[in-house]
């Protein structure tokens, strides 16, 4: 996950080997230019709770959680996910990484479940 784009994998998908799978991609939106600092910020926080309520609706019976990304979003998701009531048992760990292809996602991923 990065600022703007999140992949989720799920580990459990296909029962039969275990192998991770894709789920969806999702675009959060940019923010539009402004000359206002305040009205940016504002609209940035904004934007950014809806990219992570998109995120958590595809989450919806998840125990364990994996985040990975290429900067301190995935940190602001885990605070997130603390703050919300339906994920605050849900495990959680996190790592940074360079982006990746999907191909790549998968194997980083099958290795985290191995």
């Amino acid at each position: 996950m990065d600022t703007h784009q999140a992949t989720i994998v799920a580990g459990n998908e296909d029962a039969e080997n275990g192998i991770p799978v894709i789920l969806t991609h999702i675009n959060g939106e940019e923010v539009s230019p402004n000359t206002n600092e305040k009205h940016e910020h504002h609209q940035q926080k904004t934007l950014q709770a809806k990219f992570f309520k998109e995120i958590t609706a595809h989450l919806q019976n998840a125990t364990h959680l994996h985040i990975t990304g290429t900067g301190q979003v995935q940190e602001q998701f885990v605070h997130y996910l603390a703050e919300t009531p339906q994920f605050k048992n849900t495990r959680t760990a996190e790592s940074i990484s360079n982006k990746m292809s999907d191909e790549k996602l998968l194997a980083f991923f099958s290795d985290k479940l191995n």
